[in-house]
């Protein structure tokens, strides 16, 4: 390793960053840390692709106008289950391909350290109740039999690929609760390395651990298996925005409410594709575990990450997560002698400094449909009355003014208590309430905070409405632990916040049914209902089909808006109920003081607990112990299987470059509008009967009761192709006032399911291209939405502008991005959609070349010039190999 020496005292070498920005006459000091992160990786790693120019000019970083290509190698690799299933199932589709051409299976293994949480199968199917864990817990393990069968194999046939089974905790939560080292030892040719823990995570809020001081970010599955496999991950070098927090968080506000100003201003900002970093003054009055709250909220605000540089909060979260002293003391001596650790004297130069006055951030909640739209409390009742009769959009429903008086009867059954249920719903009710989500739950103050208003309100006699569907799902089994220890559980669970798995539940769409009852009179009206989570995802369609209205919050604000029992009441004027006596309560009643929360914390939150809950993280869970697999090489396919099966994309695979097909006569399968989502592409939850997937899965003998949802069975590409486009609140303009995964199959003019057309096409021998709007993409980092994509036969997508994670898994895939010049867009080139387009892609094409389109309806034709969204030579290369995949198992055989 070139620019090598040795940490003090320690026998230990690392990459000095002094030493090579000395060599290439730049100035450590002034670059941000999130790019000194980088630029060790790059330097440690030198090799024939990572060149001196590489490391030269990322050692020079330009502030204002970035420029070249970063390979970037992670050290480490996490996946969540549901996306990573399907990456370690086309790891093991791969050594069955390099088996048939010859090769040895033993040469798709694991390059880096993978670990695999299982966290995102668990479902609300019972909730409010003693037995909820137990229930669903049983019921996750009888779904998901034949997917955790898998990763057993996977976990017993791979080398460094570890599996944390079902409940224990949320990915992003045990991530940085207990995987994260924060500076790692390795030892290379007889000499032990240490350097910062870097990662890339198969769920886009793989962010959270910039918290830490740990530079990573969420990538989509086939990305993350490049990186796997040894692959470095290109991208545009960042533009760094600086954001300087100065200031304190007022009494009453909480890290949630900084979190939503924060995901407000940046996107405004446009920090989309870009690096942020937190510093200043108000930065050091922030817990780490605040950090980390606004760390995951990257996605929502746009950026790659939101990194937070480490200094003594970092420290002394790891004592008090219950880290050893000896890892204490390697974490402190490598990054204050490499020039790792925040220096508040010293501020480097960034692309843009934005700042925000914490004094200034107010209780608030985001919603009713993004987490980018916030409203501060007390504004939130008057906010969603206006979004009723709003125009549909983002922050409307267009809904008459009739629709604000609506109601609906309940009819409850007889034996329901307690006796004085309301007979009726109306619009603006709460049916929801649900604290989940590592976002928050991996906070102790706002748990705490939580806690102590429950306590509060139940001694003061108010009740949860019986409406409301409640849960409590703790990010990590930590979080059970304090709230047991302090004797605040009970109190929640009064209100019926009970404990129902260890997972991301309500966040990811989990969220389980409603009573037949609460069902029922919604659906009899197609009445307006609300929901309010403590997530950090509330798209339109995600929480649940019949919740259009759905909001983020803290912790006590969801149980505050669960006493409420609806978002149309000012909980900073109006009771959330009455008490023994009939007086109203209000939320100033209930709200905890800081010190109350702090005293908690004090007393009931340190490294014993810590260490006590993660002592036996791999093999605590005696179902996952109890199930037997195999340890052979190849995995043994089940053809059976609706949950695991042997992808396509290995069928046609040969040795030799395939010859790229000319792009003509392609027809558009759909067409979207502005901000449309990796959950509207490629859905997470539940399977409707009568949809393309219903009916494969009817097809097959299995009932509706065990669809599952399409998170779970994501291991399967036949559920995944169908589900594709197949979100109930897609709207796709070539049937206009639709909604749902239709189109219009252009020889015939009818109206039928994505996917069906998708096959008549491909029957056809034609191409397909889709049309979209702005931010195409955006949201969770899903795989599928871009390997669905590719199966239903999409050579190209045309947008204005991508989400950056989707992009990348599109070029990937060997799919085409294509970007409108600025001022363009379908609207202004006036196409329906009904064209035919010829896409004039060279031969050689070049990083972010022009390519010219040309449109053609009705023996009329026009022409336009568009933007290559391949951002570096390696999309280039992902497309001559036909996807990223094809090309790793080729380079074995070269």
């Amino acid at each position: 390793m070139k620019w090598q020496n040795t940490l003090e005292n320690q026998g230990l070498t690392y990459c000095d960053l002094h030493q090579v920005t000395a060599e290439f006459g730049a100035d450590l000091a002034t670059l941000p840390y999130s790019i000194r992160v980088l630029l060790e990786s790059v330097a440690r790693n030198r090799d024939e692709e990572i060149t001196d120019d590489i490391i030269r000019t990322l050692a020079h970083w330009q502030a204002q106008a970035p420029v070249g290509v970063v390979p970037f190698k992670p050290a480490r690799v996490v996946l969540q289950d549901f996306t990573g299933v399907p990456a370690v199932v086309d790891l093991a589709a791969m050594r069955d391909a390099t088996v048939k051409l010859g090769g040895d299976a033993q040469a798709i293994n694991p390059e880096i350290p993978v670990t695999l949480v299982v966290d995102h199968s668990v479902q609300v199917d019972y909730a409010g109740s003693p037995q909820a864990l137990a229930f669903n817990t049983k019921r996750e393990f009888e779904r998901n039999h034949e997917r955790y069968q898998f990763l057993k194999w996977a976990q017993q046939s791979f080398k460094d690929f570890e599996v944390v089974p079902p409940e224990t905790g949320i990915i992003h939560q045990v991530n940085i609760e207990k995987l994260s080292d924060v500076i790692l030892k390795k030892e290379v040719k007889g000499e032990v390395q240490v350097f910062p823990d870097t990662l890339q995570g198969t769920d886009s809020h793989t962010t959270m651990i910039n918290g830490l001081g740990v530079l990573g970010w969420g990538v989509g599955g086939i990305e993350a298996e490049a990186a796997i496999l040894g692959e470095a991950s290109y991208f545009p070098m960042p533009e760094v925005i600086g954001v300087e927090f100065t200031g304190a968080l007022p009494k009453g506000t909480t890290a949630t409410d900084l979190a939503l100003a924060v995901t407000e201003l940046l996107r405004k900002e446009n920090v989309v594709g870009k690096f942020v970093e937190y510093f200043g003054t108000g930065y050091q009055k922030l817990s780490l575990a605040d950090r980390a709250t606004i760390a995951n909220m990257a996605p929502e605000y746009g950026a790659t990450c939101g990194f937070c540089p480490i200094d003594e909060e970092t420290l002394n979260y790891l004592r008090i997560t219950g880290r050893s002293p000896e890892l204490i003391q390697l974490v402190a001596d490598y990054t204050k002698t490499n020039g790792l650790f925040y220096d508040p004297n010293t501020i480097p130069t960034y692309t843009k400094v934005i700042q925000l006055d914490l004094n200034t951030i107010q209780p608030s909640l985001a919603g009713p449909k993004r987490p980018q739209d916030r409203i501060t409390l007390a504004n939130v009742a008057e906010d969603f009355t206006n979004s009723v009769t709003a125009p549909v959009g983002p922050k409307g429903f267009g809904l008459p003014v009739a629709e604000l008086t609506k109601t609906a009867p309940l009819h409850w059954p007889e034996d329901t208590t307690p006796k004085a249920s309301p007979e009726t719903m109306k619009t603006g009710d709460l049916v929801l309430a649900a604290i989940t989500s590592c976002t928050n739950t991996s906070n102790p103050f706002v748990m705490i905070s939580a806690g102590l208003l429950a306590k509060k309100a139940v001694e003061k006699g108010l009740q949860v409405p019986p409406y409301v569907k409640t849960s409590l799902s703790p990010g990590s089994r930590i979080v059970t632990t304090y709230l047991e220890d302090s004797g605040l559980l009970p109190y929640l669970e009064q209100l019926g916040f009970y404990n129902v798995g260890y997972g991301c539940t309500t966040c990811i769409g989990n969220s389980g049914p409603l009573s037949d009852t609460v069902s029922e009179a919604i659906e009899s009206e197609n009445l307006l209902v609300s929901s309010v989570l403590s997530g950090n995802r509330n798209f339109e369609g995600r929480i649940h089909p019949l919740i259009k209205a759905n909001y983020l919050a803290s912790p006590p604000l969801v149980v505050a808006y669960a006493l409420a029992g609806t978002v149309t009441k000012d909980l900073t004027q109006e009771p959330l109920g009455t008490d023994a006596q009939g007086k109203p309560v209000y939320l100033a009643d209930l709200q905890p003081s800081v010190e109350e929360v702090q005293k908690v914390i004090d007393q009931y939150v340190g490294p014993e607990a810590y260490q006590e809950t993660y002592a036996h993280i791999f093999d605590a869970n005696k179902r996952w112990n109890e199930i037997e697999t195999s340890a052979d090489d190849c995995f043994a396919w089940d053809e059976s299987s609706t949950y695991i099966a042997n992808p396509p994309f290995f069928t046609e695979l040969t040795k030799d470059l395939p010859k790229p097909e000319p792009l003509r006569n392609l027809t558009v399968l759909a067409k979207l509008a502005d901000s449309v989502t990796t959950d509207h592409i490629s859905p997470a939850g539940n399977i409707a009967i009568d949809s393309p997937a219903g009916r494969f899965l009817k097809e097959r003998q299995v009932a509706p009761k065990d669809f599952n949802s399409y998170g779970s069975r994501r291991g399967n590409h036949d559920i995944m192709m169908r589900g594709t486009f197949a979100n109930i609140r897609l709207q796709n303009q070539l049937v206009p006032g639709s909604s749902g995964g239709v189109t219009k199959y252009q020889p015939t003019g009818e109206t039928i399911s994505i996917f069906d057309a998708a096959m008549q096409y491909q029957n056809d021998g034609t191409g397909t291209i889709v049309l979209a709007g702005k931010d195409y993409g955006m949201g969770s980092s899903r795989d599928w939405a871009a390997k669905g994509t590719q199966l239903l036969g999409v050579k190209v997508v045309l947008a204005e502008s991508f989400e950056r994670i989707h992009r990348s898994n599109l070029a990937m895939m060997g799919i085409i991005p294509l970007q409108y010049l600025p001022g363009e867009n379908a609207e202004t080139l006036g196409l329906t959609g009904e064209e035919y387009f010829d896409v004039a892609l060279p031969e050689n094409p070049e990083v972010g070349q022009l390519v010219t389109v040309t449109a053609t309806k009705d023996g009329q034709s026009q022409t336009f010039q568009t933007r290559l969204r391949f951002d570096a030579p390696a999309d280039i290369r992902y497309w001559r190999h036909q996807g990223i995949l094809p090309m790793v198992i080729r380079k074995k055989f070269n």
